[in-house]
């Protein structure tokens, strides 16, 4: 039964995560994307690590998304632009990727990966739990807990400057929408 969950939960991440890529509308995207980090978290539960399933459920698909949404309806990309290629390459590049990535997942899948079993002691019973991942991440890896963090904040900093200024672009262009209301001597 697990196996089948696993590869009906696999099949849902990877159709959200194409249906992410290939939808024109941001917000549409977002929704896709939502629905990829919902299936993860469940791959996580079916792999028996409930702490990371409830931290892939409130970060990502709680606290990231909203941040998305957050900047996606700020910057008003929700809107369709029109089908102009700015990027020639971006497509050729994409898919050559892609099929590279196709092609490493499939020699993996055939040489069957790694099935070493983990270590024993007391480096497996701290595994995953909660008190020693706060604890690593608040001492040994202090300094890129906090440089994420600054780059969360100056990226949303960014996109609220680089908004007032299309408004004030845009304010500039259209003068005349503002409505009189009193007669001008």
């Amino acid at each position: 039964m697990d196996f089948v969950l696993f590869f009906l939960t696999a099949a849902i991440a990877l159709a959200g995560a194409i249906a992410m890529l290939v939808a024109r509308n941001a917000i549409h995207s977002a929704l896709f994307l939502l629905l990829n980090f919902g299936a993860i978290a469940v791959l996580f539960l079916l792999l028996q690590s409930p702490f990371l399933f409830t931290i892939q459920l409130s970060i990502y698909a709680g606290a990231i998304m909203v941040l998305f949404l957050f900047v996606v309806m700020l910057l008003g990309a929700e809107q369709v632009e029109a089908a102009q290629d700015k990027l020639p390459w971006q497509q050729p590049l994409a898919l050559v990727m892609g099929a590279g990535l196709l092609v490493i997942a499939v020699i993996t899948a055939v040489r069957g990966g790694s099935n070493d079993a983990p270590p024993g002691g007391e480096a497996a019973e701290a595994f995953g739990d909660p008190a020693s991942l706060g604890e690593l991440l608040f001492t040994e890896y202090l300094l890129p807990f906090q440089i994420t963090g600054i780059i969360l904040l100056v990226a949303v900093i960014g996109v609220v400057v680089l908004n007032q200024q299309r408004t004030q672009a845009q304010s500039e262009e259209t003068p005349g929408e503002r409505p009189s209301s009193s007669v001008q001597p």
